[in-house]
């Protein structure tokens, strides 16, 4: 499933650094949350659907790690920058065994399928 992304030969020589590198610390950070954690949340305040998503692993007796950047007004740049990353517009971000799942929808879908337990054996 390719994705939509400008070629580097769209992209002017004189920005090309700042694109690749615009917040990527935050990149950074998940990237090593997701290669130490089963599972990761990455989440904002505020937002119900990562309570949620959060409950539903608790209920489930599923450890996870959790990954909080800013509420809707702030550390809008650094959830940006995960967005461009990983290509999915919403939050929760949610990675099983290093792959993003989705979010609270998606998660809930693969536990009543009964995929979630199995993507973790």
């Amino acid at each position: 499933m390719p994705r939509h992304i400008l070629d580097e030969t769209h992209i002017h020589h004189a920005v090309r650094a700042k694109v690749a590198h615009n917040n990527e610390t935050v990149v950074l950070e998940v990237q090593a949350a997701i290669a130490s954690h089963a599972v990761v949340v990455v989440g904002m305040k505020a937002n119900p659907f990562i309570g949620k998503a959060r409950n539903l692993l608790d209920a489930a007796g599923i450890p996870h790690h959790y990954l909080e950047y800013g509420s809707y007004l702030s550390q809008w740049r650094l959830r940006n920058a995960l967005k461009m990353w990983t290509g999915w517009s919403t939050f929760p971000m949610i990675f099983v065994k290093g792959v993003l799942v989705g979010g609270f929808d998606d998660l809930k879908a693969l536990q009543d399928a009964g995929e979630l337990r199995a993507m973790l054996t």
